[in-house]
Protein backbone atom coordinates (compact mmCIF):
# COMPACT_ATOMS: atom_id res chain seq x y z
CA UNK A 1 0.00 0.00 0.00
CA UNK A 2 1.25 3.30 -0.46
CA UNK A 3 0.42 6.80 0.26
CA UNK A 4 -0.68 8.70 3.38
CA UNK A 5 -0.60 6.56 6.69
CA UNK A 6 -4.33 6.85 8.30
CA UNK A 7 -5.18 7.03 11.97
CA UNK A 8 -6.60 3.02 11.53
CA UNK A 9 -2.71 2.26 10.65
CA UNK A 10 -0.80 3.98 12.93
CA UNK A 11 -3.39 2.94 16.22
CA UNK A 12 -2.37 -0.84 14.84
CA UNK A 13 1.14 -0.01 14.45
CA UNK A 14 1.30 1.83 17.88
CA UNK A 15 0.04 -0.88 19.78
CA UNK A 16 1.84 -3.65 17.97
CA UNK A 17 4.78 -2.21 19.22
CA UNK A 18 3.38 -0.71 22.81
CA UNK A 19 2.24 -5.10 23.18
CA UNK A 20 5.84 -6.70 21.18
CA UNK A 21 8.32 -4.17 21.30
CA UNK A 22 10.64 -2.78 18.67
CA UNK A 23 12.87 -4.84 16.05
CA UNK A 24 11.25 -7.83 13.74
CA UNK A 25 10.36 -4.79 11.43
CA UNK A 26 10.25 -7.31 8.54
CA UNK A 27 7.20 -9.47 10.28
CA UNK A 28 6.07 -6.69 12.02
CA UNK A 29 3.70 -5.72 9.26
CA UNK A 30 1.70 -8.98 8.46
CA UNK A 31 1.31 -9.95 12.13
CA UNK A 32 0.08 -6.61 13.06
CA UNK A 33 -2.48 -6.47 10.15
CA UNK A 34 -0.81 -3.80 7.99
CA UNK A 35 -0.37 -3.84 4.11
CA UNK A 36 2.89 -1.82 4.23
CA UNK A 37 6.29 -3.20 4.38
CA UNK A 38 8.43 -3.65 7.10
CA UNK A 39 10.79 -0.13 6.34
CA UNK A 40 7.66 1.38 5.99
CA UNK A 41 6.70 -0.06 9.29
CA UNK A 42 10.29 1.57 10.62
CA UNK A 43 10.31 4.55 9.77
CA UNK A 44 6.63 5.65 10.89
CA UNK A 45 7.58 4.28 14.38
CA UNK A 46 10.88 6.04 14.71
CA UNK A 47 9.91 9.65 13.21
CA UNK A 48 6.66 10.13 13.97
CA UNK A 49 4.72 7.92 16.67
CA UNK A 50 8.05 6.81 19.00
CA UNK A 51 6.25 8.63 22.51
CA UNK A 52 10.13 9.99 22.99
CA UNK A 53 10.18 11.82 19.56
CA UNK A 54 9.59 15.63 20.09
CA UNK A 55 7.44 17.14 17.24
CA UNK A 56 7.34 21.02 16.22
CA UNK A 57 9.87 24.16 15.91
CA UNK A 58 13.37 24.12 16.66
CA UNK A 59 14.22 26.35 20.11
CA UNK A 60 16.78 28.66 19.42
CA UNK A 61 19.14 26.47 21.24
CA UNK A 62 18.95 23.26 19.11
CA UNK A 63 19.54 25.41 16.15
CA UNK A 64 22.47 26.76 17.35
CA UNK A 65 23.85 23.03 18.61
CA UNK A 66 22.84 22.32 15.04
CA UNK A 67 24.75 24.75 13.86
CA UNK A 68 28.33 23.81 16.23
CA UNK A 69 28.02 20.18 15.04
CA UNK A 70 27.03 20.63 11.87
CA UNK A 71 30.52 22.29 11.13
CA UNK A 72 32.36 19.59 13.32
CA UNK A 73 30.44 16.41 11.61
CA UNK A 74 29.28 17.70 8.49
CA UNK A 75 25.72 16.40 7.06
CA UNK A 76 26.46 13.47 9.20
CA UNK A 77 22.63 13.80 10.93
CA UNK A 78 22.37 10.71 12.89
CA UNK A 79 25.22 11.62 14.74
CA UNK A 80 24.00 14.89 15.05
CA UNK A 81 20.26 13.72 16.46
CA UNK A 82 21.81 11.79 18.40
CA UNK A 83 23.45 14.74 20.64
CA UNK A 84 19.63 16.00 20.62
CA UNK A 85 17.24 14.18 22.45
CA UNK A 86 14.12 13.53 21.11
CA UNK A 87 15.32 15.13 17.38
CA UNK A 88 15.20 12.59 14.96
CA UNK A 89 17.53 12.78 11.84
CA UNK A 90 15.24 13.11 9.40
CA UNK A 91 13.35 16.20 11.27
CA UNK A 92 17.18 17.94 12.11
CA UNK A 93 18.20 17.59 7.96
CA UNK A 94 14.54 18.84 6.84
CA UNK A 95 15.14 21.95 9.10
CA UNK A 96 18.41 22.17 7.80
CA UNK A 97 17.24 21.93 4.36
Amino acid sequence: RRGAWTPEEDELLANYVNREGEGRWRTLPKRAGLLRCGKSCRLRWMNYLRPSVKRGQIAPDEEDLILRLHRLLGNRWSLIAGRIPGRTDNEIKNDWH
